[in-house]
């Protein structure tokens, strides 16, 4: 006879079982809701453009621990080289299968049956718990979690300690922890040029003979050494376009698309002013025969050594006896619109070998130990 699925798990395979394609919830919140509701949380939904967001708080007082993340997850890509149906969870061999199951349904079941034990404990726990859940974390991230910050911002509600269920760990769980992240500055350049034939270039302006070196200086560029807690800035190009699709023609522009993942060692504008220089070192002057456009979509954020890290720390190693590293590789998460305000942020989540793959899974003991980590954090920041 097979083991009935833990709490955490059965959560997790009926939040998996809700197609929620960002920025879809279908119905993951709501059920997120029920349950903390019946814990005696105060539950607002808060709705930003087509976007379902959520706020969730027990207590009044201080410290404020939240729990952040998002129930959107990304497309599942072919069905057809899934094994099983990406919206029907699955378990084989200690392994649980479905979309978001890593990235991060998982966490979410982990974080709220983490809660339910915590309370059956502690029903008069120290400061508030509370929930920030967003269905905007694969997409653009405008009306999620920003937005939730704002208006909590807006009525004075400060966050005062983040964990976001994010897949964080490398190889084993919480032999990672991400305790900062790096800043993410993307630019759209264009330059200008004149179409012509390509046997008489004299009669024609080719952008991307133009454009060329000045791309090649910015791809070689050295933009810091990084410092003890972030790698060196790096840029990377995602996208190069020009061209008619015909072979005998001069293109009338170029467009280019880069994105530098910043460490504190940068500012925007020092960036945006350093591409410049270059660029007009190299014959291409913005206004004049090139556009550059910029977009920040999140700064530089960095957790010290303290409450949140430490009891991180201590939790972790209390349930699977390593010590975790903390760190502050990777993309981008929600943190970056909860660190400004003054909260300390840290990330704790499974292993992310998986994530946004076909097949997606998580084993189930992990998420056992996830609640048990998630659990043991509450009872040393609130207790």
């Amino acid at each position: 006879m097979s083991k009935q699925p833990s709490a955490t798990v059965q959560l997790a395979c009926e939040l998996i079982s809700r197609p929620s394609v960002t920025p879809e919830d279908g119905g993951c919140q709501p059920l997120m809701m029920e349950r903390l509701a019946r814990l005696g949380f105060s539950v607002e939904p808060m709705r930003f453009g087509e976007v379902d967001n959520f706020w969730a708080r027990r207590g009044d007082e201080g410290p404020v621990f939240c729990f952040a993340g998002h129930t959107d997850v990304v497309p599942p890509g072919p069905l057809e080289r899934w094994d099983t149906d990406p919206f029907e969870p699955s378990i084989r061999d200690g392994v649980l299968y479905g979309r978001g199951a890593c990235d991060m349904k998982g966490a979410l079941a982990a974080m709220i049956t983490a809660t339910e034990g915590f309370l059956a404990v502690h029903p008069e726990h120290a400061g508030s718990i509370a929930f920030l859940i967003t269905s905007d974390e694969e997409g653009p991230s405008i009306d999620g979690t920003r937005k939730v910050m704002e208006a909590l911002t807006a009525r004075g509600e400060q966050i005062d300690y983040a964990l976001v269920g994010e897949p964080s760990s490398r190889e084993r769980l919480g032999d990672i922890v991400k305790h900062g992240r790096r800043g993410s500055l993307t630019g759209r350049l264009t330059v200008q040029g004149r179409q012509g034939h390509v046997a008489y270039p004299q009669l024609a302006d080719n952008p991307i003979h133009r454009a060329a070196p000045a791309l090649a200086a910015l791809a070689a560029e050295q933009w810091d050494a990084g410092n003890a807690h972030f790698p060196p800035t790096s840029l990377q190009f995602s996208n190069v376009n020009a061209g008619t699709g015909a072979d005998n023609v001069i293109p009338d522009a170029l467009a280019a698309v880069f994105n530098l993942r910043f460490s504190t060692e940068q500012t925007p504008e020092g960036i945006q002013a350093r591409v410049a220089a270059i660029l007009e070192e190299h014959g291409l002057c913005i206004g004049d025969n090139c556009t550059l456009d910029w977009h920040v979509s999140g700064l530089p954020f960095l957790t010290p050594a303290g409450e949140l890290l430490d009891a991180g720390r201590d939790a972790i190693e209390a349930v699977t006896g390593i010590t975790p590293e903390p760190t502050t590789t990777g993309g981008t998460s929600d943190g970056r619109f909860i660190a400004p305000t003054g909260a300390q942020v840290l990330e704790v989540g499974p292993v992310n070998a998986t994530i946004h793959k076909v097949n997606e899974c998580v084993a189930v003991k992990e998420l056992d130990q996830l609640a048990a980590i998630y659990a043991e954090m509450l009872r040393r920041l609130l207790t």
